[in-house]
């Protein structure tokens, strides 16, 4: 049950487009301008700088707030499996941003809601976070391959400490349940990204810079 509670938790978070959202406040539909995506990215590339951070952090609260909220319903009663019902709170953000049901299922793909769950999940997701997004990005200056670095370093990161007892009291029945349903979500970021990774591999995906949006179009 409380698998259930956390994943609907985690879906109706998820439901706030904040692309949308704003776009509407400067009279535009984000789904209808750009790539169409109601993401940062697009934001970004379609209203500017600032319309972009602000989708940003407010799709990364979003998150963080359905995170917080489980944590405090079932930290101190189900420590066991605690990081789990995390892990399934992010399932539920990840449909419900990137699959509204009152948008005709076209949301975003998924990649401030993971911002917000490396900040409730683990401290050490968040250093890794950093690195493996922002180095690339900064190198680059392409978001869609920092995203799929970023959901693929959560996955092993996961593995990892899973195995090494940082989850600890989890059983490693409770470690296998998290590793499938986060290879699942990873699985889904490629496949939303499956445009961006043609272009990536032919060399035509066009580049994202924070500060300089009259290059954006370059």
């Amino acid at each position: 049950m409380e698998r259930l509670i956390c994943l609907i938790i985690g879906y109706a978070f998820g439901l706030i487009q904040s692309a949308y959202l704003v776009g509407k406040t400067k009279g535009i539909d984000i789904r209808e301008k750009g790539s169409g995506n109601a993401g940062t990215t697009n934001a970004m590339r379609v209203m500017g700088t600032k319309a972009g951070l602000a989708v940003f952090f407010m799709d990364t609260a979003k998150a963080l707030a359905a995170l917080i909220l489980v944590t405090l319903l079932y930290a101190k009663t189900h420590p066991e499996i605690i990081y789990l019902l995390k892990v399934y709170t992010l399932a539920g953000l990840v449909l419900g941003h990137d699959y509204p049901f009152y948008m005709h299922f076209r949301g975003g793909k998924g990649v401030a809601v993971i911002a917000g769950f490396v900040l409730a999940f683990h401290w050490t997701f968040l250093v890794t976070a950093v690195i493996v997004f922002f180095v690339p990005f900064l190198l680059t200056h392409y978001v869609s391959l920092g995203s799929l670095l970023l959901y693929t370093s959560c996955l092993v990161l996961m593995v990892i400490e899973g195995q090494l007892g940082v989850y600890a009291p989890a059983s490693q029945a409770v470690l296998m349940e998290m590793y499938l349903i986060m290879g699942a979500l990873v699985v889904m970021a490629y496949t939303k990204h499956r445009a961006n990774i043609s272009r990536l591999l032919h060399g035509t995906e066009r580049r994202t810079y924070l500060f300089h949006s009259d290059r954006n179009s370059k």
